[in-house]
């Protein structure tokens, strides 16, 4: 009999959702690319938003099979008067390459080049596909633990998708087994006696007659008993058991570290809050249970909310140390080692009051990062100042320490890609 099956999931309007994402699979670098170059070309509030990608002919052609004409054939093509065998036939020129630029002209011919849509989901995966925490470890069970299952032997209750089919006949033949043992043994030995008595019983002897009649109804009703056990018993039915246990969750906590002084012009501060808006985004859409600190600092540092660190204008002189003594409060106060992933995110121009350079190595050292998994230091600033000279002894020497510059707004996602790219992975182009 001919069955249909038909998909009636949702789907968006003229789409091939299986089509779509063996697309997406197979012109993945491609993809990659132009979002990479949709990326520099629109703002960053602007970065959750679909896109318009546009993919050269050239690398989604197709390679085609045809017949050869086989041979060495010598031709001539009607109307050359140019070229003859071993010329270089030039390139199109502008405006005859099928991508709608250069002046208009009256001949040529090509195809243009492959554009269609990303939605917003499809858009950010691309761009956070490679980026992870580092070095994010599982930590001791949380209050409201996660569960996992996993199996526990069998039962003898169950729903049928759960029955185990081997292990209940397994069981019904052990059953069948000790049940009918006795009865079984009995009739072979009746059995041998009734072929016997058949074989040497004196012909016309009634007694012998008497005997062999009771033999075959004895016989004939232990057969009986054993056809009547059944083949399989509601009792030999056994079920896979499965229990949840908890088990240890990923809990983490980042903290974002601004510097607002007064030698953090707009520009500067702009480059800064792009970078945290990146990881913002990169962090509240991959990871359900994190935590997110923001420390906004000049010459004293306070823990904001998401509004004021992005949005609030207060300024003043430079002292670092001050956001990462606070961070090592909140830590020691609420954040503890052993239950938590620990992070940390630093931006600023480098600028510091000199004697308060040499503090924040120290703090880093001996206070910050034998209790972070990861701390990353962003220079929205060129020039190499004490505060940089300071980190930089860091680098090499504590394996959880980064530290880039960031000078324009084109270096911000390299920068942050860089920083935060999976462990193992390759690193991409910038």
């Amino acid at each position: 009999m001919l069955q249909s099956i038909i998909d009636r999931r949702l789907s968006g309007k003229n789409k091939s959702i299986g089509n779509r994402e063996r697309f997406l699979r197979r012109y993945k670098e491609q993809i990659r690319e132009a979002v990479k170059r949709a990326v520099d070309g629109r703002g960053i509030r602007d970065i959750e938003s679909a896109e318009d990608i546009t993919i050269p002919k050239k690398d989604i052609s197709e390679p085609v099979f045809h017949h050869s004409p086989g041979g060495r054939r010598e031709m001539v093509h009607p109307g050359n008067k140019e070229y003859v065998r071993g010329d270089r036939i030039e390139r199109p020129k502008d405006g005859q390459g099928g991508k709608g630029q250069g002046q208009a002209s009256d001949s040529g011919e090509g195809e243009d080049d492959f554009t269609f849509t990303l939605t917003k989901e499809e858009f950010m995966q691309v761009f956070f596909e490679d980026l992870a925490l580092p070095h994010l470890l599982r930590t001791q069970l949380a209050e409201t633990p996660e569960w996992k299952s996993h199996r526990a032997g069998f039962t003898s209750d169950g729903t049928p998708t759960n029955l185990h089919v081997v292990r209940s006949m397994r069981g019904a033949i052990g059953r069948r087994i000790a049940i009918g043992a006795d009865m079984r043994r009995e009739l072979r030995e009746l059995e041998e006696e009734l072929e016997a008595r058949l074989r040497d019983a004196p012909i016309g002897d009634a007694a012998s007659r008497l005997k062999i009649a009771e033999l075959q109804a004895r016989i004939a009703e232990l057969r009986a008993r054993v056809g009547r056990i059944p083949f399989l018993d509601p009792i030999d039915l056994r079920f896979r058991n499965r229990v949840r246990v908890p088990v240890p969750t990923s809990k983490a906590v980042m903290f974002c570290l601004m510097d607002v002084s007064g030698s953090m012009d707009e520009n500067r501060k702009d480059l800064a809050k792009r970078f945290f808006i990146l990881l913002y985004l990169f962090l509240t859409r991959h990871y359900d249970k994190i935590d997110i600190v923001f420390i906004r600092h000049h010459t004293q540092a306070a823990e904001v909310d998401e509004q004021d660190f992005f949005h609030a204008t207060e300024t003043g002189g430079t002292v670092v140390s001050s956001a990462l003594v606070l961070m090592e409060e909140i830590v020691r106060a609420r954040y503890s080692p052993a239950e938590w992933n620990i992070y940390g995110a630093q931006a600023s121009d480098g600028d510091n009051w000199h004697h308060d350079s040499g503090r924040c190595r120290e703090l880093l050292t001996d206070k910050i990062l034998p209790l972070t998994r990861y701390f990353a230091y962003v220079q929205v600033a060129e020039e190499e100042q004490t505060l940089w000279q300071e980190y930089a002894q860091l680098v090499g020497v504590m394996p959880q320490f980064a530290m880039r510059k960031a000078t324009e707004v084109s270096q911000i996602y390299p920068v942050f890609r860089d920083l935060f790219k999976k462990e193992g992975a390759e690193p991409r182009a910038a």
